[in-house]
């Protein structure tokens, strides 16, 4: 068997395609969610904190020193911890939307499964026939 035909098995198979479509859909997901959290959740929690930009919050603790004759300006280090409740949110939202679909697909499939129980659990209506033989069944036994 030949790469080409052992690779194109190996990329036709159900999981592996599978997999690429649930990765797609997940970084589209992924966008969704953030573009939620940054422009639709996190202004209205500013708001409630007097105004404050989350992806603006951060702590100095290096100073930056201006350029001198002698050396070059370094920058000033920052630890950009709005920017980590951002993505804790972020990953909130996710975790939340995904169980309740995970949920409702449970509930889906235990409610499928009963409905094809259903069926298969009850016995088919007695024909009059099978009724009037028993009848005739059970006055012999009298007898």
């Amino acid at each position: 068997m030949g790469f080409g035909k052992e690779f194109r098995d190996f990329a036709m198979r159900g999981n592996v395609v599978d997999m690429a479509i649930g990765i797609v859909i997940g970084a589209a997901f992924g966008t969704i969610v953030r573009t939620l959290v940054d422009k639709v959740i996190m202004p209205p929690v500013g708001v409630l904190t007097g105004g404050v930009d989350f992806n603006e919050l951060k702590i100095e603790i290096k100073e930056g020193i201006p350029a001198t004759d002698a050396a070059p300006e370094v920058a000033p280090v920052y630890i950009f911890y709005g920017e980590f409740i951002n993505s804790v949110i972020t990953f909130v939202i996710i975790a939340l939307v995904l169980f309740v679909v995970i949920k409702m697909m449970n509930n889906a499939r235990k409610r499928f499964e009963k409905e094809q129980e259903a069926p298969a659990a009850t016995p088919p209506p007695t024909t009059e026939d099978i009724l009037l033989l028993r009848e005739i069944r059970d006055a012999l036994k009298i007898r």
